[in-house]
């Protein structure tokens, strides 16, 4: 018969609790497909988009990556890549890039 420490028995369930958000952390990419990226757009709130890698060599798309350079260096506070511009430009943007492809 085992006693049980509370604190022991807390100990396991904060570890518990952090490797379920560990496992949830991790599973997050699993949603971009190959050859995409995710980016946070937005210049308060921040909206998640997923492009595809080849905007990348795209001057247009460049120039938003310049802006984010500028403005965040390579801290981006999402974790991710963050483009510091309004959300309609984004949209307006890749959807001028995908008429091209």
């Amino acid at each position: 018969m085992a006693i049980r420490v509370p604190s022991v028995t807390h100990a396991k369930q904060m570890l518990r609790q952090s490797k379920l958000f560990s496992s949830q952390a991790t599973s997050t990419p699993l949603d971009v497909p190959k050859g995409y990226l995710a980016v946070y757009v937005g210049v308060g709130e921040k909206k998640r988009f997923v492009v595809p890698v080849y905007y990348l060599n795209q001057p247009s798309f460049q120039k938003l990556l310049s802006i984010a350079e500028e403005e965040f260096g390579f801290n981006h506070p999402m974790g991710g890549l963050t483009i510091p511009c309004r959300e309609d430009i984004f949209i307006d943007l890749t959807s001028h890039l995908n008429k091209l492809f």
